[in-house]
């Protein structure tokens, strides 16, 4: 996925009316303001109440199932013969704000702070999981060259402290 295929997919997006949050890889960049490293996806959150329209347009496109082993209802993934790939997390805000992730009995939830971040990619704002966030998400798992690269470069900017596991 290129800067151009995400302000693409952002433009559709919002001629449709339909807000989405940058996750994973993408926010990273975007909350540093450039692009580090290539991207195989793009992970985004969305709205469940938007997941069946986003999901019948990208098909339209050309879009289908991209296979993994772990695809829910609410986190699975689409992708094109191009190699494009969009990973959907879609949630349901609750009155506090806070996007509950999957079913309610997981306790799995997007905070409204997480969703509060703005970031930019080739230089048009996007909104994003604030870079606190991205840190604490990129926790509990095993890690890889890029999430260490990550987090590292999102604590280096914004000043947050580097988790044990990072150190």
């Amino acid at each position: 996925m290129t800067p151009a295929d995400v302000i693409h997919l952002l433009d559709l997006l919002d001629g449709r009316g339909i807000r989405i949050w940058l996750d994973g890889g993408w926010a990273v960049d975007a909350c540093l303001g450039r692009q580090t490293r290539r991207h195989a996806d793009l992970d985004i959150v969305i709205e469940q109440r938007h997941l069946d329209e986003v999901d019948s347009m990208l098909r339209e496109m050309g879009y289908g199932p991209a296979p993994r082993d772990d695809a829910r209802g609410w986190n699975y993934a689409l992708g094109d013969e191009a190699g494009h790939e969009i990973d959907f997390h879609a949630i349901v805000l609750n009155e506090a704000g806070d996007g509950i992730y999957g079913p309610p009995e997981n306790g799995d939830v997007y905070p409204a702070e997480a969703l509060s971040g703005i970031g930019s990619v080739d230089g048009r704002a996007v909104a994003c999981i604030t870079p606190e966030w991205l840190v604490r998400f990129h926790s509990g798992y095993e890690l890889d060259e890029n999430d260490r690269a990550d987090v590292s470069a999102l604590c280096a900017k914004f000043g947050i402290p580097l988790p044990p596991e990072y150190q």
